[in-house]
């Protein structure tokens, strides 16, 4: 199981990359496995400011749709258009070109409240 140690993770699948006050936001391979053929992934939270654990979207998946939390508070700034025509970059690339969204964070301090891979590997059993 892929989880890079340059990563941060919640509890609720997701990883978190930072860059300066901006983070990229997406599900772990074990959540996409754990979903099964990703078809279709839905933000209409573009432009929106959310507290963190709210919902910015939904992805799904031949078995089931699923929630997505937001795991830093801040404004929802870009949207990973691809996904609109080509959903499955989630199963094929979770870390890299299967990103959903970027985020202007409130408070990037609340990233390293985040798990560490260490901590998401024991999460997850890996």
């Amino acid at each position: 199981m892929n989880i890079p140690s340059n990563l941060k993770y919640t509890k609720d699948h997701e990883w978190v990359s930072l860059d300066g006050d901006v983070a990229t936001v997406g599900i772990t391979e074990f959540a996409q496995k754990e979903l099964g053929d990703i078809v279709y992934v839905e933000v209409e939270t573009l432009d929106q400011t959310l507290e963190k654990d709210e919902v910015f979207g939904t992805v799904e998946a031949v078995k089931t749709v699923s929630d997505l939390f937001l795991p830093l508070a801040g404004e929802i700034i870009e949207f990973n258009d691809s996904l609109e025509s080509d959903p499955e970059k989630v199963n094929k690339d979770p870390y890299g070109d299967g990103w959903m969204i970027k985020v202007k964070v409130s408070n990037v301090d609340d990233f390293n409240e985040l798990l560490s891979s260490e901590a998401y590997k024991e999460l997850i059993g890996a």
